[in-house]
């Protein structure tokens, strides 16, 4: 048997890996807010936004919070390269893949067993981020490819092809995790029907059979009368029915097998009754329409109301995040963002009664984040989910900032609740001192020469 082969996704620099400082997090109470007085028993106050670089960060979450989140949501620079215009393809597209890499091993120590991980990105970088991640979460836990319809109209300038999606790549144990169905619609319902007046109400007609041959499942390959006629009916030769012989007669003596209106179908369909799938939700698709979740003008929308002088440029709208929450996590489950943004996911985890963590490090993080969460935490903030799930009031949140460790040289007594002790040399070696900022910022960067075929997938 031939060996299998792996496949791996090689980058210049992807051997070197930064020697992170151990960082704590402090908490400024100054800049911590919480609601006036407890709305509910259930009101979160302990959600944490951290102000600094995220992978320092993330590395501070380890000793608490592994194996603890239930849902990341990440919307990271999706590296356009409108940013790196003077900079060759290669160095920019490596810095990227590197950073990302570093952040994401992190983040998969962070996920619960049934936690999941969400990433929004567009065709720049989407491909060679999908085989990263199936290096980093193992090729067998990915879920799905979501596309996201961003716009509702074609751009009529564009010089190729509109490009009117973005992509959500889906990673979680598939033997763990579960998840949740959405609710059922307005529009999902109004296919059911009662054209023969069933007394149990709204119905609709749906396989009676399923594909698989009869050498695959020859227990579901059996002859079905059609009462109507007395004519046998056999599944085409390559479909099998969808329900064992014992389960075709239960739904004969229920009433729920329909031979069309004159009683005349060449094959039976099965009766579903709204009244038993009313509970269940649906399941999600992989394709997520604006008229559900929402497009980037209403994610601009909702930031104007939020923002009106100094709008946030790029956000997502709540009701995409809602839904990623919706499938991925229940009530009080943690949610993390290390790419904060303009914090919609926190906003988002907030109205939907989740517990949050939120990381940035830009300074939009004092003059757009912590603004838009003090109007949700008031029950300001009237736009996005807020109607759609009942948001009114409650909770808050601490804020955080990483610690230098050279902060504490002759303030020994600044923090009572830290002991301080000299590091070892061997330890000391291992680390970067100093390192605040890890981020993609390479304006400094020279221009390098990328030879061809030192970026490529390697078998």
């Amino acid at each position: 048997m031939a060996n299998k082969q792996k496949l791996e996704l090689t980058w210049i620099g992807k051997e070197h890996r930064p020697k992170l400082e151990p960082r704590i997090l402090l908490e400024d109470p100054s800049k911590s807010y919480h609601g006036s007085h407890r709305v509910t028993d259930n009101d979160i106050f302990d959600n944490q936004l951290i102000f600094g670089d995220n992978l320092l960060a993330l590395k501070a979450l380890e000793a608490e919070f592994t194996g603890k989140v239930k849902c990341v949501f990440i919307d990271p620079p999706y590296n356009t390269g409108k940013a790196f215009e003077h900079y060759d393809d290669g160095l920019e597209h490596s810095i990227w893949l590197s950073i990302m890499r570093d952040r994401l091993e992190i983040i998969r120590k962070l996920l619960s067993e049934d936690g999941s991980l969400w990433i929004s990105i567009d065709d720049n970088e989407a491909h060679y981020l999908k085989v990263m991640c199936d290096e980093i979460f193992g090729r067998n836990n990915f879920i799905a490819n979501v596309i996201w319809q961003k716009k509702y109209a074609a751009s009529n300038d564009s010089i190729w092809l509109s490009n009117d999606h973005d992509r959500i790549l889906v990673y979680a144990k598939k033997d763990t995790w579960k998840p949740n169905r959405l609710p059922r619609t307005e529009k999902s319902n109004s296919a059911y029907k009662n054209s023969d007046n069933d007394p149990r109400g709204e119905w609709q007609s749906d396989n009676y059979t399923c594909n698989k041959s009869n050498l695959e499942r020859p227990n579901l390959y059996y002859p079905i009368v059609n009462p109507h006629t007395g004519e046998q009916i056999y599944p085409k030769k390559t479909a099998v029915w969808r329900y064992s012989k014992d389960r075709h007669e239960e739904n004969e003596r229920n009433k729920l097998v329909y031979w069309g209106i004159d009683g005349k179908n060449s094959v039976p369909r099965f009766k579903r009754l709204l009244s038993t799938v009313a509970d269940n939700g649906s399941v999600a698709q992989t394709i997520w329409l604006w008229e559900a979740v929402g497009h980037n003008q209403d994610g601009k929308r909702e930031q104007l109301q939020l923002n009106p002088q100094e709008p946030f440029t790029t956000p997502k709208p709540e009701k995409l995040l809602a839904r990623v929450l919706t499938i991925a996590t229940n009530s009080g489950d943690l949610v993390l963002d290390s790419f904060a943004g303009s914090v919609t996911t926190g906003a988002v985890a907030h109205k939907m009664g989740r517990r949050w963590i939120q990381i940035e490090l830009g300074e939009h993080c004092h003059t757009h984040i912590i603004p838009r969460l003090k109007k949700v935490i008031d029950g300001a903030d009237k736009g996005g989910i807020t109607e759609a799930v009942n948001w009114n009031v409650g909770g808050g949140f601490r804020y955080y900032h990483l610690a230098p460790c050279s902060a504490f040289r002759g303030k020994t007594d600044q923090f009572p609740n830290l002991t301080i002790r000299k590091i070892p040399k061997q330890i000391l070696d291992r680390c970067e001192w100093g390192h605040d900022d890890y981020s993609l910022k390479v304006e400094n960067l020279p221009r390098a020469k990328v030879k061809p075929g030192q970026l490529e997938l390697k078998l």
